[in-house]
């Protein structure tokens, strides 16, 4: 007995009344529904029905029971989540409510109270993405429409919350899709969990299928993948609940069915995977041929499945193993086994006598399975045809039968299967087992249903029993829940008594049961039937003999009420599975090492094993199985098979009621309908029937309100219950409570329509009434109208003859003037141009004759001229000749020449003396020449040898810096991937403003040919223009996508390169250590070979060459300083390797060492290029010197071969042009310097005069006393810090800064303003340095801050806000023409002078784009658990949403309770984002995009609930949706972001209401649908349709035809078959350019900040 509350049964079912609608059996349909057509009445013994299809019946009571048939669910109910819910329960409504969801609807879940109904579909659904998981991911189970997923959400979350390991039982018959369910439950669980290891333990499970599918599964007479075993895996899960592991259990494998197939059934898939792969030339060796040429592989007769390719699986098989670490070597040890299988299958035997058999001399098949077998044939041949039998004293080795030979070779060959499937299974365990420490795990148990065949075996047996324990455990576990429900809510119990199936248990497992007779049968020699009658005598009610046989029994099934008979014979053979030890032994002495391992069990255990019989087996692991799953939470998942022939969504009813009654789901219907399955809050009851109460009624307790009706309404009080929080309806009350709803709700209707008839046709009459008064009003006016129209035409006759008349007149008179006025003017004409002609011709002669007579004079000038110039010329002659003959007298006389050359011979004398000293200084230099070329040949020598090893050790050096290069490769590469992004990004931008510049004009010829064509042409262009122009945006935005896409690539990158970079540096401090130590020596070599081996007048102080190779020592000294410097910076920069950032730090660390190998081969060839400059002027002064003692030579050659006077003359002449050139020389710099003196001159007269004007102003002015001002300071923008006060001035002003306080008290942006201002003097003072340091730190504290508070949306509001404004800062002041149109004059000097920032501008700019994503990211997070609850869950319009009965699974109340959300919740929490982003300063275009991603999350999450939710699909929920949406309309107006495109994105969700709303009847309603629903996809609009429930009678459902039609007419459309929305994608974002028009000089740094080290330049 079981504590249940009282119920008494069908009461209700006496007051039967006409048009009743009840279900009636149907041997073909199972039930039928039907329609009363006549009151049923206490004592009828007939109904009259009318059935659907038209036919009326005389349906017959049963005169015994008198019961009477089953009533159907009202509508409304029909179609229900959970079976629970409806108001009638029993089997022919729950069968009508699964066929409903599964053909109708297409949903394959549904909820049987804690029992999840799976139905195959036999057909692919895209309801298993990632997207549907994330959908189901935290949600309550009652909260969304069933699914696997909800399930394995409730059984993650429990474990996570209680603590307590889960357990997801999945049950059904082979092919009901056991295997997907767990399958999909896995990856739930995968996806959910976020370890980075899980989806490798998901593959490594589901690649466990094929495996175990091929060696476990076979054909059956009900399913071709039938799985012949069962299994228990564990998800193991470590302390953050993350999958680090899994195990897997198996259960009473069917080992008979390798020796034995039953009519049109197979063996195990592998057998005939191999023998369709016989031809493999790995296989070779196997032997193998046809299945059909197997005595165990055809014995079935159906050796081929339609549509599976054996050899394909087979692959797959091999590939799986491979997977999960199974070698090669080993693969072909199992394939070698299994082959060994099927060739002892074959091994034949012949009698001697009756008690002995032989086997044929070198036996083919057995010869074949000694060899892959690696054992004696001899002694495998012997044992096989005899036993050894051991007594106290001796061992008597006796011959077998040929029939106990045929038995032990299929004993051996099923031992053999049997291991080797347990050696897989062990592998795979290892392969999925974890090192880390299992904290909890969620068990997932995939076994096999209720078995009936014709022939029920052994194995059946075992299976019925293990479903008989887990339905004992089922019923329990609802027992429990049931009473724990009724104890909470405090309702009376009374004792019931209750069916139960613990004597079937008792009778298979209890001491002396059946497995106890069997046991005891394999041990002595009893016989099992007479064992077994006393028992089953015992326990007359559980089991019973069949009439007609001895060779079987009868078990009865209490949860199906079948009896189901088992054929005894084989059960002891099948339970004792004997195996001879001596076969064994030969299998242990197997030369195959591989063999031997897989077959050989451990020591100790093969005995153990004997001793124990598969019963008492299969009895333990099911009581160890049980003990798990007593000991973890279960949940159901009942699979059912809907049709035998895998049709998609075909449902047949007998075979999924034979599935409804063997799983339990009718069990739960049953122990539901015992007691009170309906159930309400006394919230939503007064919700939902507040119609059927007065005003007087409700009172402000809404409890008791809810009792003073209920009492009113039903006066059977034991037909409810009322608990601590909701009312306990017994089955049909509901029904009942609805049906006076409805009426209430028709009446109501009836009174309202005949109200608005009246209204209506009142109004039409005084529409008609004065229609007709405007008629005749229009009437007498038209008649009016036309007499005056009358009088005016006459009138105006009169008038147009009269004008006519005139104008006649007027023309002719106008003709004749016009002529005689052109008669006049061409006579005047011809007059006037006579005279003209006259005086012309008498001015043009005029002028000849001046111009003749001025010629003729200048004529008569010219030639007088020119003969007075020719006199003139003559005398000047003569004149000129007598003087010249003078001065030639006077220059032939001597005493002039000698006036001329006094004092000649001394100035000869000293000439010569000079001339010989010059001489001996000539000798004395060539000496020295020649002994300065010797000494500089052997030097030159010397320093070219060093010069080599030099060089030498520079190529040293290049070498090494190669080295560096190798590893700078790769970078070079990355940094190659950011210049092209770069390029993208500005091609992409060129591209932006050229579609903006085409959009624009398209936009001006649309509206220019508005204006010149037709409207509808005008219109049809203009939406052509629009989609192109939409069609360009979205290009825009998919490139800009891709862009912020590659950015998360290139940062993943840099992380990888970080990596790198710790070896490189490693490297290149190892390498410049070993060449510094190189040059070292090299050095102290040279100095050493240079002390020792140089001469000392070479080396001596200020000889040539002493210099040269000083100077080449100290270049290479320098040298090896740099190197030291060098290795100093990277040890530097090594230490502070964890501080360098992955923006710019590290970048600026890779490009110093580029400029240090610069500088060093730049040194190098300096050194090389001075060292030949000095070589070159050296050899320039010798070329000199030779030059001019030549020439020297040749003068004195000359002066020696000349006479005495003429040398004397030759010298003075020589001395006369060199003084000469000295003077001209002189003469030209005293020229320069007057031009000079002369310009001063001028410049210091005119300023004289202006400095006495200035004084002639200052006298005549009064003096006056003036105040001096004090003049201001001019500030330049400008901010100077110390180098050491950086760490300081980020820490203050970034780390440490307070969001709050800053937004409040300061100007928007100042922090970046500041660090703006910093960078400013650092441009300023052109240190590179400074600069780089400066921004470095900056982007690197801002992800400090980001990472350490990147959950505080003020925070990171903040910061992007700040982070855009210094990017607008860098873009405004960089000193580009199109950053500086807006600039004033004093912005513009305030631009970067020394400087270029657009690198530093594009890392800005990545770091702004990843703020932005955070930024979605903390929105998304805090407005995700308000969306489903805001927006469609609370009734914002009260009393429109109905509230339908749910079942045991409740939902979250639409009725706003403390703590949940409402709509007004969205809208305070979206102010409170717009406004501390409008006090942050944030550009208004980036909160327009922040908006409009808020308002996509919105929308995308509120419109995949809704898809997810059959509940929510109704019209009053579409209109409370609209309202909503209009809500969130009003609130971008009132922020003037209706420019946004927030609205647009929120068109799929107000297309989705609309669809709610619109009618869906007629092929006008589905074209209408089709053209509104654009933002829609097909799946979809399906989705909804198929969705849509009435929650009041009134309403409608979707047909399934008009489904069909709206599918016919959405083929063409080209659009994603993905259902859902993806609610976490992230719209590309921008920046627009935004100059601050803030002067920098005015900006003030308060005291609050601690910047005082700072000071303002």
């Amino acid at each position: 007995t079981f504590i249940l509350p009282t119920f008494s049964e069908y009461t209700f079912l006496h007051n039967l009344g006409i048009f009743a609608r009840v279900w009636i059996p149907d041997p073909e349909e199972v039930w039928k529904s039907a329609e009363l057509l006549k009151d049923y009445k206490p004592g009828d013994k007939v109904l009259l029905l009318h059935l659907e299809e038209g036919k009326d019946l005389e349906y017959r009571l049963d005169p015994k029971t008198k019961e009477l048939p089953h009533l159907r669910n009202p509508d409304i109910l029909v179609g229900e989540n959970d079976l629970t819910a409806l108001s009638y329960l029993h089997e022919p409504a729950v069968l009508h409510n699964l066929r409903v969801r599964f053909i109708d609807s297409k949903l394959i879940y549904t909820y049987c109270g804690i029992v999840l109904v799976a139905i195959n579909p036999y057909e692919q659904l895209p309801i298993y993405g990632e997207d549907i998981i994330n959908a189901y991911s935290g949600q309550n189970m009652g909260d969304m429409d069933p699914h696997i997923f909800a399930v394995a959400e409730e059984a993650y979350k429990q474990m996570a919350r209680d603590e307590r390991n889960q357990s997801i039982i999945v049950s059904g018959e082979s092919g009901a899709g056991k295997t997907v369910s767990a399958k999909y439950a896995m990856r739930y669980f995968a996806t959910v969990s976020g370890s980075a290891s899980e989806a490798n333990v998901e593959e490594k499970v589901l690649a466990s299928n094929p495996i175990m599918e091929s060696i476990g599964n076979a054909k059956t007479t009900r399913n071709d993948n039938s799985s012949r075993f069962g299994k228990y895996i564990e998800i193991g899960f470590d302390k953050r609940y993350r999958i680090i592991g899994a195990n897997m259990r198996t259960y009473l494998l069917e080992k008979s069915r390798v020796v034995f197939q039953a009519e049109e059934e197979r063996n195990y898939h592998i057998f005939y995977q191999l023998c369709a792969s016989a031809q493999l030339p790995e296989f070779k060796m196997l032997r193998l041929g046809n299945a059909n040429s197997f005595h165990y592989t055809k014995q079935g007769g159906s050796p081929v499945i339609e549509g599976v390719d054996d050899a394909k699986e087979m692959v797959h098989t091999r590939q799986a193993c491979t997977l999960l670490g199974i070698s090669e070597s080993y693969q072909m040890g199992i394939f070698r086994i299994l082959a060994g299988i099927l060739h002892l299958g074959n091994v034949g035997f012949t009698s001697r006598d009756s008690d002995s058999c032989t086997i044929p001399p070198k036996h083919e098949p057995l010869s074949i399975f000694c060899d892959l077998m690696g054992v004696d044939y001899e002694e495998m041949c012997h044992w096989l045809c005899h036993r050894k039998l051991a007594t106290a004293t001796e061992t008597y080795i006796k011959p077998i039968s040929k029939l106990q030979a045929t038995n032990a070779r299929d004993a051996l060959a099923k031992h053999i299967y049997a291991k080797l499937f347990n050696w897989i299974v062990d592998h795979v365990n290892q392969a999925l087992h974890s090192a880390i420490k299992q904290h909890s795990f969620i068990g997932v148990l995939d076994i096999y249903g209720f078995e009936t065949f014709e022939i029920n075996s052994f194995e059946q047996f075992c299976i019925n029993y293990a479903n008989e324990k887990l339905q004992q455990q089922f019923n329990m576990h609802v027992f429990k829940l049931e009473q724990e429900e009724y104890m909470k809510e405090q309702i009376p119990w009374t004792l019931i008594d209750f069916y139960d199936n613990q004597p079937c248990i008792n009778l298979i497992e209890s001491k002396l049961g059946i497995l106890d007779l069997l046991d005891e049968e394999c041990k002595v020699s009893m016989i099992f039937l007479g064992s077994l009658d006393g028992q089953i005598d015992a326990s007359r009610s559980e089991g019973k003999w069949p009439r007609l046989s001895n060779k079987a029994f009868i078990i009865n099934i209490l949860l199906t009420s079948k009896e189901v008979e088992y054929q005894c014979e084989g059960f002891l053979e099948k339970n004792k599975d004997t195996v001879f030890e001596e076969q064994i032994k030969v299998l242990k002495s197997s030369k195959v090492t591989i063999d031997r391992l897989i077959l050989i069990s451990r020591p100790g255990q093969m005995a153990k094993e004997h001793k124990k019989t598969v019963g008492h087996q299969f009895r333990n692991s099911l009581h160890l199985l049980m003990e798990t799953l007593n000991a973890t939470t279960p949940h159901y998942v009942r699979c059912i098979k809907p049709n035998d022939f895998k049709f998609p969504f075909t449902f047949d009813e007998k075979r999924a009621v034979q599935q409804l009654r063997a799983c339990g789901v009718l069990e739960t219907i049953r122990i539901s309908a015992a007691g009170f399955p309906s159930r309400w809050t006394y919230q939503e009851f007064f919700s939902r029937y507040r119609v059927l109460m007065k005003q007087k009624d409700v009172l402000g307790d809404r409890k008791q309100t809810c009792k003073n009706v209920l009492e009113k309404l039903i006066l059977d009080k034991d037909k409810y219950q009322f608990g601590k929080t909701k009312i306990f309806f017994r089955a049909g009350q509901v029904a009942y409570l609805e049906k006076l709803r409805a009426d209430k709700l028709r009446a109501a209707c009836i009174r309202i329509q005949k109200t608005i008839r009246g209204w209506l046709l009142r109004k039409k009459y005084l529409r008609m009434r004065k229609a007709a008064i405007t008629v005749q009003r229009y009437v007498r006016g038209y008649q009016a109208r036309c007499y005056a129209k009358f009088l005016r035409r006459t009138k105006a006759a009169i008038i147009i003859q009269k004008y006519w008349r005139m104008y006649v007149v007027r023309r002719r008179y106008k003709i004749k003037r016009a002529a005689t006025i052109v008669l006049q003017s061409y006579l005047r004409g011809y007059l006037a141009r006579n005279r003209y002609r006259k005086i012309l011709r008498e001015h043009k002669a005029v002028i000849i004759q001046k111009w003749v007579r001025g010629w003729l004079a200048r004529i008569h000038y010219k030639r007088s001229i020119h003969a007075i110039i020719y006199l003139q010329c003559c005398f000047r002659r003569m004149m000129a000749k007598r003087e010249l003959k003078k001065l030639k007298i006077e220059a032939r006389s001597v005493e002039r020449y000698k006036k001329l050359h006094i004092g000649m011979e001394n100035k000869i004398m000293q000439l010569q003396r000079k001339v010989d000293e010059q001489n001996k200084d000539y000798k004395c230099l060539m000496e020295k020449l020649t002994s300065l070329e010797g000494t500089y040949n052997s030097e030159t020598e010397k320093l070219r040898s060093d010069l080599e090893r030099l060089q030498l050790s520079e190529e040293e050096a290049k070498v090494a810096t190669g080295r560096v290069l190798s590893l700078q490769e790769e970078i070079a590469k990355l940094r190659k991937d950011l210049e092209q992004t770069r390029s993208e990004k500005k091609t992409i931008e060129e591209r932006a403003d050229r579609y903006k510049q085409e959009t624009e004009q398209v936009g001006i010829n649309v509206h220019i040919s508005i204006y010149s064509l037709h409207k509808i042409n005008g219109l049809s262009s203009f939406l052509g223009s629009y989609e192109e122009t939409k069609q360009l945006e979205l290009d825009l935005n998919d490139e800009r996508l891709r862009y912020q896409n590659l950015l998360n690539e290139f940062s993943r990158l840099e992380e990888r390169y970080d990596d790198l970079k710790e070896e490189m540096t490693l490297m290149v401090r190892q390498e410049l250590e070993s060449e510094n130590k190189k040059l070292k020596n090299e050095l102290n070599e040279l100095r050493k070979a240079l002390s020792e081996k140089s001469a000392p007048e070479v080396t001596a102080p200020g000889a040539p060459a002493y210099r040269v190779l000083m100077e080449q020592l100290t270049s290479v000294s320098e040298e090896l300083d740099v190197r030291k410097e060098e290795v100093l910076i990277l040890r530097s920069q090594l230490v502070s390797q964890k501080e360098l950032n992955e923006d710019g730090e590290l970048w600026l660390v890779y490009e110093g060492l580029k400029q240090a190998n610069r500088l060093l081969e730049s040194q190098l060839q300096s050194q090389k290029r001075s060292h030949e400059n000095e070589a070159e002027a050296l050899r320039g002064e010798i070329q000199s010197l030779k030059e001019e003692n030549n020439r020297q030579q040749q003068l004195l050659a000359q002066n020696l071969q000349l006479p005495p006077e003429a040398r004397i003359e030759a010298s003075l002449q020589h001395e006369i042009t060199r003084l000469t050139n000295e003077n001209l020389d002189l003469m030209e710099q005293l020229e320069k310097q007057d031009k000079t003196v002369r310009k001063l001159k001028k410049q210091l007269k005119v300023f004289a005069k202006k400095i006495g004007e200035l004084e002639g102003q200052i006298i005549d002015e009064p003096i006056r006393p003036v105040n001096i001002p004090r003049k201001e300071k001019d500030f330049q923008g400008m901010l100077e810090y110390k180098k050491e006060d950086e760490q300081k001035l980020v820490k203050n002003l970034i780390l440490e800064l307070k969001p709050r306080g800053v937004a409040v008290n300061l100007i928007p942006g100042l922090p970046a303003y500041i660090l703006f201002m910093c960078v400013r003097h650092a441009d300023y003072l052109n240190d590179d340095q400074k600069v780089r340091s400066l921004l470095t730190s900056t982007i690197n504290s801002i992800k400090k801050v980001l990472k350490k508070r990147g959950d505080d949306f003020e925070t990171v509001s903040f910061w992007l806000s700040n982070t855009c404004r210094f990017l607008h800062c860098l873009k405004q002041y960089s000193g580009e023409e199109g950053f500086m149109k807006h600039n004033t004059s004093r912005q513009n000097e305030h631009c970067l002078t020394n400087f270029d920032l657009a690198e530093y501008r594009q890392v800005l700019s990545d770091l702004a784009i990843q703020i932005y994503q955070q930024l979605v990211r903390v929105l998304e997070n805090i407005l995700q658990p308000m969306i489903v609850s805001g927006m469609l869950e609370h009734e914002t319009i009260q009393g429109v949403s109905g509230v339908k009965p749910t079942g045991l699974r409740k939902r979250t109340s639409s009725i706003a309770d403390e703590g949940t959300y409402t709509l007004d919740s969205i809208l305070r929490q979206l102010n409170s984002f717009h406004s501390v982003m409008c006090q942050h300063g944030m550009d208004p275009e980036l909160i327009k995009q922040v908006v409009k991603q808020m308002f996509y999350i919105v929308g995308a999450i509120t419109l995949n609930n809704l898809l997810l939710r059959k509940d929510m699909c109704s019209w009053s929920k579409g209109m409370q949706i609209r309202y909503n949406v209009s809500q969130l309309e009003e609130w971008l107006r009132d922020k003037n972001l209706m420019n946004s495109g927030a609205k647009e994105t929120l068109e799929p969700l107000i297309q989705a209401a609309q669809l709610l709303q619109v009618k869906k009847k007629t092929d006008d309603d589905a074209e209408a649908i089709c053209s509104m629903c654009n933002a829609l996809t097909t799946a979809q609009i399906v989705k909804v349709l198929n969705l849509y429930t009435p929650v009041n009678e009134f309403e409608e459902r979707v047909s399934v035809s008009f489904i069909r039609t709206i599918q016919m007419r959405l083929r063409d459309r080209k659009d994603s078959p993905q259902l859902l929305m993806d609610a976490k994608h992230i719209f590309p974002v921008t920046f627009p350019f935004n100059p601050s028009s803030l002067a920098l000089e005015t900006i003030q740094i308060p005291a609050s900040l601690g910047l005082g080290f700072i000071s303002r330049v």
